[in-house]
């Protein structure tokens, strides 16, 4: 019998750890090839890890709630045959080679002994806090005591290490000052009719789950971070209703795929960053950081009820039929919790259709570090003023909302305004003989 080490696979560039959610198979369990063994969470998706080989879970090297580094190993499975295998090719090595490595050994053991002072060896806590967690706390001087009451966006209230960097950033931004005994009072006597309003028993106490934690997080963020402005402008899609009703059923004949709304609007709103490219960048301190590719975040609403926002990668490039592709099957598998890491990673641009839920128009909140996101309201048939050669006449017409935020520190509100009523236009000049 062989054993094999299952290893944690690289999930993007990005991505350098995950939190282990719930194991699929226990120890004495047979495994097919390619079933999933457990299942992970990052700081973007959650995913399933599957088995290379066949055999029998032997071993689970961490259990629920830990956090494993890419490349350890997570699980030995038994299998037919020799001797131990893993996912990654084992080298040869000379003695002389072993005897260097241990060398090297005995040096850092040596190394470690000697440590900065602040939590290189924490105190028991019910709190759980990764290797990486505590290094950077150690490192940066944090006491146990301090590192407590940091709050978690990760699972079950953990601190990450974007927890970690955002508290080192505004703890050397803001010194904390001691508050005086009436500030103190004052505190504990807020915080104490804020538990008696949450606590009644007849109120039910909700907690949030991961992602909700994430997304509050980055919520709060991108509001601290950026200064939201909004334009909108009300187009008139008339052509775009009638020839969607018109092509869509032989569309999905011949293409096999669906054609919704969304990846018109896409392609709109690719062009329109085409002309304005400097919709297209992302603030780096003083830099602005001008993006090569177009790169269009959807937001798509999961059955939980919380939100994720894949990437279609140079949205610009595709056509309608591409697009069309991307956009079912990055929902679908949206939806199905099927998604990669990288295909939530490196948006430039974010659309979101406030109008599935029958809003007429909406003011979202930036995609971090995004400096637009554009939200698309319901198409409504309503009367309008149409303008002719021989005269202007009232008339039912199919319209809707664009409403467009951005981020004043490097959008004005001409470019926010031009972009905007830029996807307007090309909205409107729909060309209704188009074919496929």
């Amino acid at each position: 019998m062989a054993k094999f080490e299952l290893k944690l696979p690289k999930m993007g560039e990005s991505v350098a750890e995950a939190t282990i959610t719930s194991w699929l198979k226990e120890v004495g369990d047979r495994i097919e090839m390619d079933e999933a063994v457990l299942e992970i969470a990052t700081d973007k998706v959650d995913s399933e890890v599957p088995s290379e080989v066949e055999g029998v879970l032997v071993e689970q090297c961490f259990g629920v709630d830990e956090v494993v580094q890419v490349g350890q190993t997570i699980a030995i499975i038994e299998t037919e045959g020799g001797d131990v295998a893993s996912s990654e090719e084992v080298e040869t090595v000379d003695e002389g080679s072993v005897t260097e490595v241990e060398k090297a050994v005995e040096t850092a053991k040596a190394s470690v002994s000697v440590v900065a002072p602040g939590t290189s060896n924490l105190p028991t806590s019910g709190r759980f806090y990764s290797p990486l967690v505590r290094n950077i706390a150690r490192e940066e001087g944090i006491s146990f005591e301090e590192l407590e009451k940091i709050s978690g966006t990760g699972k079950d209230g953990r601190v990450t290490k974007s927890d970690m960097l955002s508290y080192i950033e505004n703890r050397t931004a803001a010194p904390t000052k001691e508050k005086s005994a009436p500030q103190k009072a004052v505190a504990a006597v807020s915080t104490a009719v804020s538990l008696t309003n949450t606590a009644t028993g007849e109120d039910e106490i909700i907690e949030m789950d991961r992602m909700r934690k994430l997304i509050s997080h980055h919520m709060i963020q991108s509001v601290q971070t950026s200064a939201h402005v909004q334009s909108f402008v009300e187009v008139d899609v008339t052509n775009v209703v009638n020839w969607r009703n018109r092509t869509k059923v032989a569309f999905e004949k011949q293409e096999g795929e669906k054609l919704t709304f969304t990846p018109i609007f896409m392609e709109a709103i690719a062009k329109a960053l085409r002309d304005y490219p400097m919709m297209n960048i992302s603030v780096d301190g003083d830099k602005i950081i001008k993006k090569k590719n177009i790169n269009l975040g959807m937001a798509t609403a999961l059955p939980s009820g919380n939100l994720i926002v894949p990437v279609i990668r140079n949205a610009d490039q595709l056509n309608l039929v591409g697009l069309a592709r991307q956009v079912n099957d990055l929902a679908r598998r949206a939806r199905e919790n099927k998604l990669k890491p990288d295909e939530v990673q490196d948006g430039t641009y974010t659309v979101t259709n406030v109008g599935t839920f029958g809003s007429i128009m909406g003011t979202p909140i930036i995609n971090q570090p995004q400096v637009g996101i554009l939200a698309l309201g319901a198409i409504r048939k309503v009367p309008a003023v149409i303008e002719t050669p021989e005269g202007d006449f009232i008339g039912i017409r199919h319209r809707m909302f664009l409403s467009h935020s951005y981020d004043h520190r490097v959008v004005d509100g001409a470019l926010g305004g031009m972009f905007v009523k830029r996807v307007a236009e090309y909205l409107e000049a729909w060309d209704t003989d188009r074919t496929v």
